[in-house]
């Protein structure tokens, strides 16, 4: 099988660029040991801390989060970095040409019960000039590169350099190799995965899309929809990528001020990019999420993705 490296050697990608690809995937390498040992190294439960969103963090999460600054502040071809566990930006290397955003551990809450948790990335070319938070607020649709490693039965890796997507898994060598030349997601699909115990709070249109995939074949949709929930959505992304399907985290009636749950740019920007450049959409209910001009790095936006005509059926109703 093709090796990882061997597969970058092959790409007409800058050296830079793939240089802080493997600064990445090798930080994620480490996360993994330490995801796969838990309670024997002693990193499972709580840290006793919250981040800058307020949510309560485990000890996972600030493991990783600070293996990966770690490991992209010593690579001179990144500029700086953000990530889900951090006030604001971090810098790193004046001279780098990269920008790397991340959520370091996905789907937190199941750390302790064993259950698939990722890390996700996003890479953006550095604007001239200092750096500043600004320099980050890039639409989603001008990364140069995305993906995610999922943390599950087998440690896979995914991503896009804006031709396809392509997925890795490690082996016991600690290698990533190639087992998903190309992955494709197709355009109808009879599975979707939504957090259903916030059905009360959804808005109209979302209650009335949902009502039709529970009354299957029986109802305006003519066919018999089945219902995944991992609440880690690296999880829930592989396997719209593998299989197909559409996952939304739509905007609630709990919170009037916030557009919706999940990060537009550790979360919504790098998967959106993964599942358009396999064939999928994705958008807000409203705009494609690529095309939206970010205002703040912790910005939350709802979320439609999958395959295409469940997405853009979503879409249709909220007009």
């Amino acid at each position: 099988m093709q090796t990882l490296n061997q597969y970058l050697q092959q790409q007409t990608a800058p050296a830079e660029l793939i240089s802080t690809l493997q600064t990445i995937i090798s930080g994620c390498k480490t996360i993994s040991q330490n995801v796969r040992l838990g309670a024997l190294a002693g990193v499972l439960g709580e840290a006793g801390t919250g981040n800058v969103q307020g949510e309560a963090q485990k000890k996972l999460d600030l493991i990783a989060n600070q293996t990966l600054i770690d490991a992209l502040r010593q690579n001179p071809n990144v500029a700086g970095l953000a990530s889900e566990e951090e006030d604001t930006f971090v810098t790193a290397n004046e001279s780098g040409k990269y920008l790397v955003l991340f959520d370091p551990l996905d789907g937190s809450s199941n750390i302790d019960v064993n259950i698939s948790i990722g890390t996700i990335f996003s890479v953006l070319a550095k604007p001239e000039g200092s750096l500043k938070t600004e320099s980050f607020l890039q639409k989603g649709s001008e990364q140069v590169a995305a993906g995610y490693v999922l943390y599950g039965v087998q440690t896979l890796l995914v991503f896009t350099l804006k031709r396809g997507v392509v997925g890795f898994t490690l082996n016991k060598q600690g290698e990533f190799v190639l087992t998903h030349p190309t992955l494709a997601i197709p355009e109808q699909t009879a599975e979707f995965a939504i957090n259903a115990s916030n059905q009360r709070h959804w808005e109209a249109p979302v209650q009335q899309y949902i009502g039709e995939l529970l009354a299957g074949k029986d109802g305006v949709r003519g066919k018999n929809y089945n219902m995944r929930w991992v609440a880690s959505m690296v999880a829930e992304v592989h396997r719209i990528l593998v299989r197909g399907g559409v996952f939304l985290y739509p905007k609630d009636g709990r919170d009037p001020n916030k557009a919706g749950k999940l990060r537009l740019m550790y979360e919504a920007n790098p998967m959106s990019l993964l599942v358009e450049q396999a064939g999928g959409a994705a958008n807000n209910v409203r705009e494609e999420i690529l095309s939206i001009c970010p205002t703040g790095l912790h910005q939350r936006i709802a979320v439609v993705l999958g395959s295409k005509e469940e997405v853009e059926y979503v879409k249709e109703l909220h007009k």
